[in-house]
This record gives C-alpha cells, sequence and structure tokens, in this order.
C-alpha cells in the first residue's frame, strides 16, 4: 500500500535516513514481548523507539526485552531518554544509546529521542533542559529527535540548533486524550522545514489520520495499541489510518461551502 501513493508523495526522510513508513512505535507497556513483536511487525514501521535505562535494566537484571525479540536489519533503533529530569541526565543516556545502537549493527545511527520531563504527574517537557540538551547533543554529531509541548517558538528554536525533527505532543502521554493543540501543532507544521512528528496522546485511528491530514510527516505513538483489547489489530489500524491520512493530504480536500451544492446536474431533469 505504501508503493500506491509512492508517485505522488515525497520520501519521508529524517536527518540522512529514508523510510517507508510514517508510523513511529514505542516499546513499552505490552502485556508481554510476544504480543509488542506482533503489533510492530504488523504495523511494518521501519522505526522503533526504545528507552535506553529500560534496556539497561533488562541488561542488569537478565531479563528478555524487545531488543531481542525484533530484527535489527529491518527495524531502525531510535534510542529514547524517557525518565529523565534534567538536560544533563538526558545528555548521559543518549551517550548510552549511541552505544546501544552500534552493538546492535547499525554502525551510522546516531538518532536519539530526546526526552526531558521533571513533571511526575502530566509528564510535560521541560522547554528549557530540552533545548539546553538538544543544542549539546548536536554538536556532539547525534541525530535528535525533540519530544515538546505544542510550542511554535520552541520548535523554530530546535531546528534553528540543528534538531532532526521536532516532536510535539497531541496530549500528555499515555492520556488517549487525542490533539488537543490543534492551532498550534498547524503553526509549528507550517513554519517547520524538518519533518513534524506528533507524538504522545493518540487514542485512535481516526486521530492519527487527522494529524496526517493537517500535514503532519509522521506519528509516534504506543499506549493507543499497548493498551487496546486486542494490540495487533489497533496496530493494523493505526498504519492503515497514517496512510489514509497522508493520502487525503496529498489529495487535497474539497472546499468547505457555506450553502449545499447538487451533486448531480440539473439539465435535463424530467418535469
Amino acid at each position: 500500500m505504501i508503493f500506491m501513493i509512492n508517485r505522488y508523495d515525497t520520501p519521508f526522510i529524517i536527518a540522512d535516513k529514508e523510510l517507508n513508513s510514517r508510523l513511529i512505535l514505542g516499546t513499552g507497556k505490552y502485556r508481554d514481548i510476544n504480543e509488542a513483536c506482533d503489533s510492530i511487525n504488523k504495523a511494518e514501521c521501519d522505526m522503533v523507539t526504545v528507552a535506553v535505562r529500560r534496556a539497561q535494566n533488562a541488561k542488569i537484571t537478565g531479563k528478555a526485552n524487545l531488543i531481542d525479540g525484533l530484527n535489527w536489519d529491518k527495524i531502525w533503533l531510535l534510542p529514547n531518554t524517557a525518565g529523565c529530569k534534567t538536560a544533563d541526565e538526558a545528555i548521559r543516556l543518549a551517550i548510552l544509546g549511541r552505544e546501544m545502537t552500534k552493538k546492535l549493527g547499525q554502525s551510522n545511527n546516531n538518532f536519539i529521542k530526546l526526552e526531558v520531563i521533571p513533571d511526575p504527574t502530566y509528564l510535560l517537557p521541560d522547554p528549557i533542559g530540552t533545548l539546553k540538551a538538544a543544542e549539546y547533543l548536536v554538536k556532539k554529531g547525534f541525530q535528535v529527535l525533540p519530544y515538546i509541548n505544542a510550542d511554535p517558538i520552541l520548535a523554530k528554536q530546535l531546528e534553528e540548533v540543528g534538531c532532526s525533527t521536532v516532536m510535539p505532543l497531541g496530549s500528555p502521554i499515555g492520556s488517549g486524550k487525542g490533539l488537543n493543540n490543534e492551532l498550534n501543532i498547524k503553526i509549528i507544521i507550517e513554519n517547520a522545514k524538518v519533518p513534524v512528528i506528533i507524538d504522545a496522546g493518540i487514542g485512535t485511528p481516526s486521530e492519527a489520520a487527522k494529524a496526517m491530514e493537517w500535514g503532519a510527516s509522521g506519528i509516534l505513538l504506543n499506549s493507543a495499541i499497548a493498551y487496546a483489547k486486542k494490540p495487533v489489530l489497533m496496530a493494523e489500524a493505526m498504519k492503515n489510518a497514517v496512510l489514509a491520512g497522508r493520502m487525503a493530504y496529498l489529495a487535497g480536500r474539497m472546499p468547505i461551502q457555506e450553502k449545499a451544492k447538487p451533486s448531480s446536474p440539473l439539465i435535463g431533469t424530467l418535469t
């Protein structure tokens, strides 16, 4: 299905990495590893994000984790700094994340999903800490994908310091409240010269499709699939929604009319 729209679309490129799918999945919160792997495979995504802290803990405890369950020859790893409360903490985990990608054989992978979240209740990202860490990591050769509030000014500042994307939230992480920042997200999309990926808050395929119709470059989600009654089925639904939303954006919606307009001609009607 992805191949069908290639003649209308432009490639989805983050930094120097071209991706087939505009859906990126997280790897936490699943009931078990098999369910996570099956969902990721059914979504046909070719980038997944893994918390560096979780991977390190699994190594210490000896427990099985998704690092062992996925085919890293086909899937691009996006390490993330989840759990970091300060810029300095996020920088340290980013360096560990880069080592993790090298051990999986992705020697040219310098991607990091940057999260700096001091707020334990609503898990809202720290804009100052995020900008500070992003600027440092870019200078150290990282391809930084920062998770942010839907703040158009911050998004532009992060782009200007060299981030490879901006990733505004739709609503708080894991809330499933959908897209609560429509105006700001649209401003970010309009002003950005890097891919805009909506990250966090999406609960349904219709919300993923809506964000893509606005012109978002991609969607990153986790809870909407992991917490579904049938995660594998929801993964397929999200895949199709992201594709449908992108196709709708490329096609261009009809103008909204104040009055009804007949779809059939009135010429030649019987009287």
